[in-house]
């Protein structure tokens, strides 16, 4: 009887050790930190206090030096600023010759009140408006409508004012405004008045060429709705306009009539939104936070970060959104978690 050989066992394998069962990691990459931009050096730029004053004085500078004084003002002094070396002139104006700026917010009674009282308890009006002078001797300043009015309710007859001779500085008022930080809604209105009196003098640029003066894009569209409706809730359509808006690279004429089209969406979008909290709030809700959700609610871009559109799309597809809304889906916890907890719970 043939027998069968066993094949010899296969020797065991040892143990891998702990050092050779782990395989080495890859080494973290090295953070790259952001360099941070170097500013100019300290006491790099512009002139030494001890020669301010010193320099010849441009021909446009000495006329209306001369002109301050035929209007019944004085010059207190010619100098040049500090930083880009332009010449301006300090002077005394009378003050039934200074107004604001037509295209500026509207006065703040609380504040010029406030004002008046603080400048008449100090005795002394120590803080310059800034001026240029027009072709008709009147003067008009970008950023001291609250000081002015506050000079005329103390009885005053004069202010001090750094008077420059060129006239762009009349539409840079939100970056020369020092008197009361702007909300949207005063932003908006001196944004699109701004606009509108330089489209009216003619102006030939872009309404791009004019972002410094503007600061937002979103502000135009906000203005023109803010004129229709004093009490629009622009607050509730900024974020989306701020993230989505820019300014057009049409003549400032074309470009306001573009911008009026899109307030007429944006109103119209508004009239359903506040149908929508109108039924919400029908249905038992109460929230002050009623507008900023269905407007989230309505939002496409609202789940897709770092998305975008035109305004236009988005406002069109804002509109057919609103029309087909369905204000029985809607749960209490959905707009608690909007902006804060309902008014009773806030209570």
């Amino acid at each position: 009887m043939a027998t069968t050989k066993r094949a010899a066992p296969r020797p065991k394998r040892a143990p891998e050790t702990a050092a050779a069962a782990t395989k080495p990691e890859a080494a973290a990459p090295p953070v790259k930190r952001a360099r941070r931009k170097k500013g100019p050096a300290e006491g790099s730029r512009g002139l030494p206090a001890g020669v301010l004053l010193a320099g010849p004085v441009p021909p446009e500078i000495d006329a209306l030096t001369r002109a301050i004084q035929e209007d019944g003002g004085s010059v207190l002094a010619v100098y040049r600023d500090p930083l880009g070396a332009h010449p301006t002139v300090l002077a005394g104006l009378p003050l039934e010759r200074v107004e604001p700026t037509p295209f500026q917010r509207d006065l703040s009674e609380a504040h010029a009140n406030k004002l008046a009282a603080v400048i008449d308890k100090i005795g002394s009006f120590l803080d310059p408006i800034i001026a240029f002078r027009r072709p008709d001797g009147r003067y008009w300043t970008p950023n001291g409508r609250h000081r002015l009015e506050a000079m005329k309710r103390l009885g005053g007859r004069a202010l001090v004012a750094l008077v420059v001779p060129d006239e762009r500085v009349a539409y840079q008022i939100l970056a020369l405004n020092t008197e009361k930080a702007h909300n949207v809604h005063e932003r908006a209105l001196e944004v699109i008045r701004m606009a509108r009196s330089l489209a009216e003098a003619g102006a030939d640029r872009t309404e791009a060429d004019f972002s410094f003066e503007f600061e937002e894009p979103a502000l135009l569209t906000l203005g023109l709705c803010y004129e229709a409706r004093p009490r629009f809730s622009g607050g509730s359509y900024h974020g989306l306009l701020r993230a989505t808006d820019a300014f057009l690279d049409l003549p400032l004429e074309d470009a306001l009539a573009r911008r009026e089209a899109q307030a007429q969406k944006l109103l119209a979008l508004d009239d359903r939104v506040t149908t929508i909290a109108a039924a919400l709030k029908a249905r038992g809700f109460e929230s002050p936070f009623l507008k900023p959700f269905v407007v989230a609610r309505l939002n496409p871009l609202r789940f897709r970060r770092g998305a975008t559109m035109a305004v236009d799309e988005l406002l069109d597809r804002m509109l057919d959104a609103a029309r087909s809304f369905d204000v029985g889906r809607v749960r209490h916890e959905q707009i608690a978690r909007t902006g804060g907890p309902p008014l009773e719970e806030a209570a």
